[in-house]
């Protein structure tokens, strides 16, 4: 998959927030400009598996102009996020979870944009980081 444009968002008092014009609902954030970046590279990567998993088409990317043409663009700046080359294969897993956690894990991926697999697998991924 091709380069991803990504729009960061400055906004006075708060951290610095990405998203992806051509991935609705793809978001991130970071307290710098250089975390606001690396974020959005593993939030695009998470979204992209979680959009294949789901069965979705992953979309063509948006041309820079027509990107910046639109008004609600105006005040953020466009930079390329690299797209995972060969998202790797989605295997469905059977998880049990208390009912009040996965109610709460859903709720915050709904409020990350991203799907349920999606936020597990970046919980995952963080924790197996720490």
């Amino acid at each position: 998959m091709a380069d991803t444009i990504a729009l960061i968002h400055k906004d006075a008092g708060r951290d610095d927030g990405v998203s992806f014009p051509d991935f609705p609902g793809c978001i991130t954030a970071g307290a710098t400009l250089e975390e606001a970046r690396l974020r959005a590279t593993e939030a695009l990567a998470l979204h992209i598996e979680g959009m294949i998993e789901d069965g979705e088409a992953l979309p063509a990317p948006s041309p820079l102009d027509a990107v910046m043409a639109d008004r609600a663009h105006r005040d953020a700046v466009a930079f390329l996020v690299a797209a995972p080359a060969r998202p790797a294969r989605a295997v469905r897993v059977n998880i049990t979870l208390p009912e009040d956690v996965l109610a709460e894990v859903d709720a915050a991926a709904k409020a990350q944009g991203l799907t349920r697999s999606a936020f597990l697998a970046r919980a995952a991924r963080r924790a197996m980081v720490a």
